[in-house]
């Protein structure tokens, strides 16, 4: 069975909901796993938008979350789990805005889509402290057992 990622709170290439983003609470939305491949030492979350600012001239990839040594155990991480800057499970990395934790949906025009990256390792990442993106994909390279992707659509509002 592949690996595979889903979220009990939006469709995958669905709309996730304010609740998630800067126009609600701006908390991290709940995430299941399932298919973890025998071998994986550990899990990593990445949670990037590569519309940043604007869709129709993408500048950048923007990174509203990372976190990475989630126990192969865990299945899911709970609504809220990367807010406040603390992982409720694995160790988190750094965010664009220079953080831990989760920053949600927040695009300044357009509707973005919001990649939420999960890989499955064969070793645990003990010597990273708290990595930028770039810096967990660089320590991951030879280590991915395999990957899921679920996508979610955010347009603000207001």
């Amino acid at each position: 069975m592949a690996l595979r990622i889903r979220s009990p709170a939006f469709e995958d290439r669905g709309d996730i909901p304010a609740r998630y983003t800067c126009e609600g609470e701006d908390v991290s939305a709940p995430l299941e796993w399932s298919g973890v491949p025998d071998g994986t030492a550990s899990l990593a979350l990445i949670v990037d938008d590569p519309d940043a600012p604007d869709p129709r001239a993408p500048q950048r990839t923007w990174v509203h979350w990372v976190v990475f040594d989630i126990a192969p155990t865990v299945r899911a991480v709970p609504e809220g789990a990367g807010s406040g800057g603390a992982a409720r499970v694995g160790r988190d990395g750094l965010n664009d805005w220079g953080r831990p934790g989760w920053g949600g949906p927040c695009p300044p025009v357009g509707r973005h889509r919001y990649f939420f990256k999960l890989y499955a390792l064969d070793t645990t990442l003990d010597d990273l402290e708290r990595p930028t993106k770039a810096e967990l994909e660089q320590a991951m390279a030879g280590h991915v057992l395999e990957q899921a992707e679920l996508v979610g659509m955010y347009e603000k509002k207001r």
